[in-house]
C-alpha cells in the first residue's frame, strides 16, 4: 500500500522527524485559506502517487495570494501523467541552501535491509543510482538487531554529508529505520530531506510503502488505505477485479499470468527501447471474463498505445487462454490499440491455431512479442 504525501508526512511528524507546516485543501478556497494561516510564501503539491510531479507542473510556489489561487486552479483537476489531481498539499515553503536524500528498503541481493544516504537530494534517486552510484552510501542492517547508532553515522559520513549536520541527517535516518521496521514497510524515504539556512534539516518529501499482507498489524495505516488509493481510479479497477497492478510511465501496456513471467516482460519491454505502462498479472486463469476486465483496464489507460499478452499455461490450457482472448476481445466494436499474444506451456500450439489473427498479432517468442509491441507503440507514438 503507498501512502500519499501528506499520509506519510503525518506517520513521520509523530515520529519526531521534522516536517514543514502543511494542510490539505480539495479547492481553491480551502487553498487560499490554508495558505493565508500558514502564511506565505507557501508550496502547493498534487496529491497523485507519481514521481516528477515538479517537472510535470504539479508543484508549485505561491508568494501571494494571486499566486496560490493561479496555482490551485492550474493544479486541481489537472491530468499529472495519467493521474487525476483532485487535492493538493498547501505547506509552508522552505529555505533551503542544500538537499539530501534518506532512505530505507530491503535489498533483496544480500537479503538485507539496507539504509541509504545521498548528497544527490531532489532528483531521481534512480537515475543516481544508474549514474553515480558511488554518491550513494549504503549500510546494511541485521533485522535481528536493528539499525545500531554508529551505522546511521557511518552511513551519513560516507555520504560525506557536512560534520555539522551530520548527526542530525543520523537522527533521522534512524528515525526512518525504526519507522520502516515497526509500520511493516517496504520502501521508506525522504527526498528532498531540506537543509535550512540555519542548519535544520526538514522533510521536504516524504515517500511510505507498506507490506499490504502486514496490514491486519497496522490498524492505523489499514485505515488511510481507501483514501491512499482514491487518487487513481485503475488501481481501484485493479481491487475490485483482484488483479496485482501498478501503474508506470510508458505506453506498452502489459498482462500477463504470474509475476515473474510480468516482471520478465516488463524488463524485456524496457530492454528493447519501449517504455512499459504497467504490471498487470491476472493470476490464474484466463477466462473471457477476467480477460476482458485486463484489457478494459490497460485500453483505459490513456498512456497506452500497445498491448502484450504473455500468457503461460500451466493448469490453465493454452487453447482456454486463446479462447479467452477471442472471447474478450470480440465485446469491443473496434480494438482501441494493436495487441501481441504470445502463449507458452500447455497446449500453447492449440493456443496459437486458435487466436483470431483479426483480433491480435501472435508471435512465436516473448522476445518477437515484445519487440513487435514496441514498433506498435512507437507508431501510435508518431502518429499522434
Amino acid at each position: 500500500m503507498k501512502l500519499h504525501e501528506y499520509q506519510a508526512k503525518q506517520v513521520f511528524a509523530d515520529a519526531g522527524v521534522p516536517t514543514p507546516e502543511s494542510t490539505l485543501a480539495s479547492d481553491v478556497d480551502g487553498v487560499l485559506a490554508a495558505a493565508d494561516e500558514i502564511g506565505y510564501p507557501v508550496a502547493i503539491k498534487a496529491q497523485v502517487q507519481v514521481g516528477g510531479r515538479g517537472k510535470a507542473g504539479g508543484i508549485k510556489l505561491a508568494e501571494d495570494a494571486d499566486e496560490a489561487r493561479d496555482a490551485a486552479e492550474s493544479i486541481l483537476g489537472m491530468d499529472l501523467k495519467g493521474y487525476h489531481v483532485d487535492r493538493v498539499l498547501v505547506e509552508e515553503a522552505v529555505d533551503f541552501v542544500n538537499e539530501l536524500y534518506v532512505g530505507v528498503t530491503m535489498d533483496r541481493g544480500e537479503g538485507k535491509p539496507v539504509a541509504m544516504v545521498s548528497t544527490k537530494g531532489g532528483v531521481d534517486i534512480e537515475q543516481v543510482a544508474e549514474e553515480t552510484p558511488e554518491a550513494i552510501a549504503r549500510e546494511h542492517v541485521d533485522p535481528a538487531f536493528g539499525m545500531h547508532p554508529y551505522q546511521a553515522r557511518k552511513a551519513v559520513y560516507d555520504a560525506d554529508v557536512d560534520a555539522d549536520l551530520a548527526l542530525d541527517v543520523a537522527g533521522v535516518l534512524t528515525t526512518l529505520y525504526d519507522l520502516w521496521e515497526d509500520r511493516d514497510g517496504s520502501d521508506a524515504e525522504i527526498n528532498p530531506l531540506m537543509v535550512t539556512s540555519d542548519g535544520e534539516v526538514i522533510a521536504a518529501d516524504a515517500v511510505m510503502n507498506i507490506d499490504e499482507d502486514a496490514l491486519f498489524r497496522q490498524p492505523e495505516l489499514a485505515e488511510m488505505e481507501d483514501e491512499a488509493a482514491s487518487g487513481d481510479e485503475l488501481e481501484q479497477k485493479a481491487d475490485e477485479y483482484d488483479f496485482d497492478y501498478v501503474r508506470l510511465e510508458g505506453n506498452v501496456g502489459i498482462i500477463g499470468n504470474g509475476a515473474g513471467l510480468v516482471m520478465t516482460t516488463l524488463d524485456l519491454v524496457d530492454h528493447y527501447g519501449g517504455k512499459p505502462a504497467n504490471f498487470l498479472d491476472v493470476g490464474g486463469g484466463a477466462k473471457a471474463e477476467r480477460i476482458a476486465n485486463a484489457l478494459d483496464m490497460v485500453f483505459s489507460d490513456e498512456n497506452v498505445d500497445s498491448v502484450v499478452f504473455n500468457i503461460f499455461g500451466g493448469i490453465t490450457r493454452g487453447d482456454e487462454v486463446a479462447k479467452g482472448i477471442n472471447e474478450a476481445l470480440g465485446q469491443f466494436d473496434e480494438i482501441p490499440k494493436p495487441v501481441v499474444v504470445r502463449l507458452a506451456g500447455t497446449n500453447w500450439e492449440e493456443g496459437m491455431e486458435i487466436l483470431n489473427e483479426d483480433l491480435v498479432t501472435v508471435e512465436q517468442t516473448l522476445e518477437d512479442a515484445v519487440q513487435r509491441a514496441v514498433a506498435y507503440a512507437e507508431d501510435e507514438e508518431g502518429d499522434q
